[in-house]
């Protein structure tokens, strides 16, 4: 499985999540090799996972959408089709459950700095 170079993580809250935290969580040396391979992006203060979704949901207009379908049954196999394309392009090194423990870890820290 092919290394990622670098992590673009979508954050939703800016005060949460930020570099810093993965020193508190981390020793230095590991904090600072996720660090150099770390992109936090932070969504507005009024934004949230909502904009994310409808991002989505214009890709999949403009990439298989943009055309008549004749009945449910092509439309669902032309959105499984989409759907898996779609996913196939993200392939994260590590487990999803892995993540959120991170995020569990890190949001714990950040509760106990008061």
């Amino acid at each position: 499985m092919p290394r990622l170079e670098k992590l673009n993580y979508s954050a939703l809250t800016l005060a949460t999540h930020n570099i810093a935290s993965l020193y508190e969580v981390f020793p230095a040396p590991e904090a600072h090799r996720l660090a150099r391979r770390l992109e936090i992006y932070h969504t507005p203060g009024n934004g949230s996972w909502l904009n994310v979704a409808e991002i989505e949901l214009s890709v999949l207009a403009q990439q298989c959408l943009d055309r008549r379908i004749p009945c449910v049954e092509k439309l669902s196999a032309e959105l499984t089709a989409w759907q898996q394309e779609r996913n196939r392009k993200v392939d994260l090194p590590f487990r999803m459950e892995s993540l959120r423990g991170l995020e569990n870890q890190l949001r714990r820290v950040e509760s106990t700095k008061g």
